[in-house]
């Protein structure tokens, strides 16, 4: 059985926090720098340009990539064979989220109550995700999501015999309807499958997948590019000002489900794709 202290969970999380919303991922600075390659637009390929050296300067003076830094979301695996001390799990997550909101100079974007609006004043709570694996570490893998592009995101509950061409009509339908709204070009994450609340959580967490990394199967990968193609097909592009980079990757898990039920969600990333992780 191995210990970890509960505040080495939160001097992590703080540290995930900050790294996220200042720190751009190299894997989406490379798909950036490819989508600048292939754009055909000028405003678009502007706009790709501001966009890479947006990320240089928040890199440099450890600024906010975005005036939106966004919700804590939280996937922690832990190993069966880990154990807590010095306090609570869920506690020492949110104590690093609040201090790195606050000791960062991060937005604070959360609300106590969805209808009264009144800011938390520290981004809590966070969302955390639980699960337990084989092994004596933890895994935590932190997204700062903005609301602009989740707004975006959509769930349909479609008649079990519907079709994969079905499913591209509800995501392109999704991807035009919204038009500049998620801050293209996006990451589109696709869960198919599960149940009514499971697919969500399947899009959400295939927005953490090495950007562009296809799927290990390869026929949800070639879905993956089919569907890719198309959306940048619609011409939207760049912060939806017209050009052929309209999205940067498109992520789809699949799970069983019901045999009476289809579930399909689809979850929404815009370019600032905040995301970092820690195995401890």
């Amino acid at each position: 059985m191995r210990e970890i202290v509960a505040k080495k969970i939160t001097q992590t999380v703080r540290t995930l926090c900050i790294e996220a919303n200042t720190n751009l991922s190299e894997d989406v600075l490379a798909a950036l720098n490819k989508a600048l390659a292939k754009e055909e637009s000028s405003s678009g390929q502007e706009i790709l340009k501001q966009i890479i050296n947006n990320a240089k300067v928040a890199w440099r003076e450890k600024m906010p990539l975005c005036q939106d830094t966004g919700l804590a979301i939280v996937f922690v695996e832990i190993g069966q064979d880990v154990h807590i001390i010095g306090g609570n799990l869920k506690a020492a997550i949110n104590e690093g989220v609040s201090s790195a909101y606050d000791k960062g100079h991060l937005r604070k974007s959360v609300t106590k109550d969805p209808l009264k609006r009144e800011n938390t004043g520290n981004n809590l709570p966070a969302i955390i995700h639980l699960d337990i694996v084989p092994g004596e570490n933890i895994r935590i893998r932190l997204l700062a999501k903005g609301g602009g592009a989740e707004n975006c995101s959509a769930i349909k509950m479609f008649n079990p015999s519907s079709t994969k061409e079905e499913i591209n009509s509800f995501v392109l339908d999704l991807i035009e309807k919204n038009g500049p709204n998620p801050c293209p070009p996006m990451i589109i994450g696709i869960g198919v499958g599960g149940s009514f609340d499971y697919a969500p959580l399947l899009a959400k967490e295939s927005l953490m997948r090495e950007l562009g990394k296809p799927n290990s199967d390869q026929e949800t990968a070639a879905w993956e590019n089919e569907l890719l193609e198309k959306i940048n097909a619609t011409g939207i592009g760049p912060m939806g000002l017209g050009g052929n980079t309209t999205a940067l990757a498109v992520h789809i898990e699949r799970y069983p489900c019901h045999i009476s039920s289809l579930p399909v969600a689809v979850n929404i990333q815009c370019h600032s794709h905040r995301y970092k992780e820690a195995t401890l």
